[in-house]
């Protein structure tokens, strides 16, 4: 009989860092639970319920029996559809729905994505600040994760440049979000052409992360680096989800589209891993992609409104930097300017001994940047209600202001 072994858990789940943005969002809602008058600022999460056509849909789909057996694994071909011809509409890239892969939510089409076209020792060009889920998907595919820092005297956008100095033989991928999570970040059109011909140069896969596409102010326009650099070819996946647009974080709908290779190959690994995705969300899913955006645009009203009024109030504080973001619903602060001062007695050298200092004394939630790069910085969402907007900034005003 083997030897039994002295380590239960593996080492590569070991590794594993937990989520830094759940982990904020739960010990808020612990606090709370416990009549602690905590604000979280933490989870990336419309505080709007989901449109009511949409959950109509899932309703009436509870009334056909056939949604209660399995189906697809890769989705339902009516969200497939959906899927594909949403993309051409608001990515400009005509895919067809073979190249579609529906998945439990958008976290699993990026772990899904890095495991089929990732392998041990490959190199993933990691923009950042990052998604904090992005550096863990890559190390469980065997990738390794490089870092390529854009801070907010560069409105944390990377550049060909800075990209082409992180390059090496082993590099295979480039991750890209925008609009980005976590610092609302938007790339224009020319820097997405620029970084696309890049990548094509190169001849890197690129991955996008566009779940924000519809989150974008001032006028911009999303743009897509599938639809605007057709050199790219068949080297570019689309990770998205109907999350954010549309307030339905929890029905877990997201997918991925990519070549017909990529697809297959993602595919038999979700036959194993779960299979197909509740019928009843997917079914919701097809009424938001295919239904009108009125609320949508309610939502992206409120959300532009309290943006301003975080950047506002975050810029009124001595020793704090926010960039107006564009995009998403986050704010990216630059608090290096309070590390070193003085708050009754503690003196914070890092983010995330001021993040712990800010829940503790002001009750309020946010994720320091360690979560997401260097520390120095503070990520802010602000999907949640005005009023514990507003209570939330008048704290940490208060709080941070008090620095000596």
């Amino acid at each position: 009989m083997p030897a039994p072994s002295s380590q239960r858990i593996s080492r590569r789940i070991g590794a594993i860092a937990p989520s830094a943005t759940l982990a904020v969002d739960s010990k808020a809602k612990q606090l709370k639970a416990a009549g602690e008058p905590v604000i979280g600022f933490g989870a990336g999460e419309p505080d709007f319920p989901t449109p009511g056509y949409i959950v109509e849909a899932a309703a009436e789909a509870l009334k056909d029996p056939s949604n209660f057996r399995y189906s697809p694994g890769t989705g339902l071909p009516d969200l497939r559809r959906a899927i594909a011809e949403a993309t051409a509409r608001d990515s400009g890239w005509e895919v067809d729905p073979s190249q579609v892969i529906v998945t439990n939510g958008g976290k699993q089409a990026v772990y899904q994505a890095f495991q089929t076209v990732v392998d041990d020792g490959d190199e993933v060009l990691l923009p950042a600040p990052y998604w904090t889920t992005y550096p863990e998907a890559i190390r469980l595919a065997g990738g390794v994760p490089v870092e390529v820092f854009a801070g907010p005297e560069r409105g944390y956008k990377v550049t060909p440049e800075m990209l082409e100095e992180k390059l090496t033989e082993r590099t295979k991928v480039l991750l890209l979000c925008s609009p980005s999570n976590p610092t609302g970040a938007v790339f224009t059109a020319e820097e997405i052409k620029a970084i696309g011909a890049w990548a094509a140069e190169k001849h890197l896969m690129v991955i996008t992360d566009e779940i924000y596409q519809h989150l974008v102010y001032d006028g911009l326009e999303f743009t897509s680096i599938a639809g605007a650099c057709p050199e790219l070819g068949d080297n570019v996946i689309v990770l998205n989800g109907v999350a954010k647009t549309y307030a339905m974080t929890g029905w877990r709908v997201g997918w991925m589209i990519g070549p017909a290779d990529v697809v297959k190959a993602a595919g038999n690994l979700q036959s194993h891993l779960s299979s197909n995705v509740n019928n009843i969300a997917q079914r919701a899913a097809i009424a938001a992609l295919t239904g009108p955006m009125d609320e949508v645009e309610t939502m992206k009203a409120a959300f532009d409104r309290r943006r301003r009024t975080i950047v506002e109030g975050l810029n009124a504080i001595e020793g704090v930097e926010v960039p107006t973001p564009q995009g998403a619903f986050y704010a990216y602060a630059d608090v290096r300017g309070l590390l070193g001062k003085d708050f009754g007695g503690v003196v914070p050298t890092s983010s995330a001994e001021l993040a712990e200092l800010v829940l503790n004394n002001a009750k309020v939630a946010v994720v320091p940047g360690e979560a997401f790069g260097p520390s120095g910085y503070f990520r802010l969402s602000y999907a949640l209600g005005d009023d514990d907007l507003a209570e939330g900034i008048a704290r940490l005003q208060q709080f941070l202001g008090s620095a000596g």
